[in-house]
């Protein structure tokens, strides 16, 4: 594009994204990131028919067309890309202001955004969330429990606790505590496989699982996998069940109805980490809810760790 036609299509995207609805110049930014409709419905929180309204709605403020369809998905044109950037920058200033704001607080007070996997959360972080309640009843806690990376930039959360042993180098963390797996099946399995040494013994595993633990494979060469699942949660309950053996971290092998195995002894697994943004290291709701969270991990530092199975 010709520098000067460029330049006023800056010009114009600026402009026009100054008197466009926040909402719509985001929607253009999760079109072009997701590619089509349904996937920026899902980035939004909002479905597809949303999505095409508010894009029809800034094209006709621009008088400009953003998006070609294409069999591949909805590509930006050069506007469309333009009003990208804009928006990008609108977002990433949004998102300094907001923790900004957030580490010059000094009544605690407003919304603390949590991101937490959710199986930590009932046998472990509600006893820290209800602590926090009680001693800062001001504050709203809001919790999001998934297994995805939320963006802490953007921010979509303020804190993030998370099951990894590569943690976000752009964030400042602690680790919350070190974990081991082992093998564990329920109870009725278990005293099954004690009392017929001889049977294969049926694993259940992830669904990139391609076979038995090796480290299992030494005294227990007769095995196979007989379910894989796509999540962890799942996998507890096939354990719980009856369909078979799994490796899990040792916090899940305290879970009603599961016992340790001696098939598969404790192995490295990945740790627990509190992580959040640099600018909100020192923002006095995330360092109160930190002054909790820690001590309650060393407290049950062992319920991670665990014990070797004879």
């Amino acid at each position: 594009m010709h520098a000067k036609t460029r330049e006023k299509y800056l010009s114009m995207c600026k402009n026009a994204c100054m008197g466009a609805d926040w909402e719509d110049i985001k929607t253009v930014l999760c079109l072009i990131e997701g590619g089509s409709l349904a996937k920026a419905g899902e980035m939004l929180g909002v479905n597809y028919t949303t999505v095409a309204r508010r894009i029809t709605r800034i094209e006709r403020t621009l008088g400009q067309q953003l998006f070609l369809k294409a069999k591949s998905g909805y590509k930006p044109t050069e506007a469309g890309l333009q009003v990208g950037q804009t928006a990008r920058r609108m977002d990433e200033h949004n998102s300094e202001l907001q923790r900004s704001l957030l580490a010059r607080e000094d009544v605690l007070s407003g919304v603390l955004t949590i991101t937490v996997p959710p199986l930590l959360v009932g046998p472990f972080l509600t006893d820290v969330f209800a602590a926090f309640k009680e001693r800062y009843p001001n504050v709203e806690l809001n919790i999001r429990a998934t297994n995805h990376a939320l963006d802490l930039n953007k921010p979509e959360a303020d804190i993030a606790i998370r099951i990894s042993n590569t943690p976000d180098e752009t964030l400042v963390g602690q680790r919350l505590a070190r974990q081991r797996s082992a093998s564990f099946a329920s109870v009725g399995l278990a005293k099954m496989l004690r009392e017929t040494p001889t049977q294969p013994i049926p694993w259940v595993g992830l669904l990139n699982t391609k076979g038995a633990p090796k480290a299992s494979l030494r005294n227990y060469p007769n095995a196979e996998i007989v379910y894989r699942f796509d999540d962890m949660s799942a996998i507890l309950g096939a354990v719980q069940s009856g369909l078979g053996v799994a490796r899990m971290p040792m916090f899940l092998g305290q879970s009603d109805g599961v016992v340790q195995l001696p098939i598969l002894q404790p192995q490295p697994y990945w740790d627990i980490w509190v992580l959040t943004h640099a600018d909100l290291r020192k923002a006095p709701k995330v360092r109160a809810f930190k002054d909790l969270l820690i001590p309650y991990f060393k407290r049950r530092a062992a319920d991670f760790w665990g014990e070797d199975c004879v």
